[in-house]
Formats: C-alpha cells, structure tokens, sequence
C-alpha cells in the first residue's frame, strides 16, 4: 500500500481531528454529502431530458463544391 501501514493512517486521522474537530469534519462531510447528491440528481435529470427530447432534422440546401461547378 505504498509505504503505508494501518499505524500511519490512524495517526494521520488522529491529527486531522485534533487539527479541525469534530464539528469541522461533520460540516465538511454533510457538504460533500450534499453536493455528491446533488450532482446525482442532476446527472439523473440530465439523462431522463435527453431522451425525452425528439431528434431534430435539418433541411439544407445542397452546396456547390469546386468539382460540381466544374461539370456543370
């Protein structure tokens, strides 16, 4: 695990705590939280629009290119 042991974790989380506290972290996460849900949501409406929406064609002229004007 890249020079890491179960001891390094723990004691970086032990710091992490003692550095922002428990009310920073519980904040941070319910952010996260949300915006994670959030981006669900909207990935999920995203999807459910796209397929609703019907495919639109496009009447275009034909377009003389230099090889057709020179047959004509």
């Amino acid at each position: 695990m890249a020079g890491l042991s179960i001891w390094h974790v723990i004691i970086f989380l032990i710091v992490v705590v003692l550095l922002f506290g428990t009310s920073k972290l519980k904040n941070l996460g319910k952010d996260v939280g949300g915006a994670v849900k959030d981006f669900k949501k909207s990935m999920s409406e995203d999807e459910t629009n796209h397929s609703l929406k019907e495919p639109r064609t496009v009447n275009a002229d034909p377009v003389k290119t230099a090889s057709s004007a020179k047959t004509e």
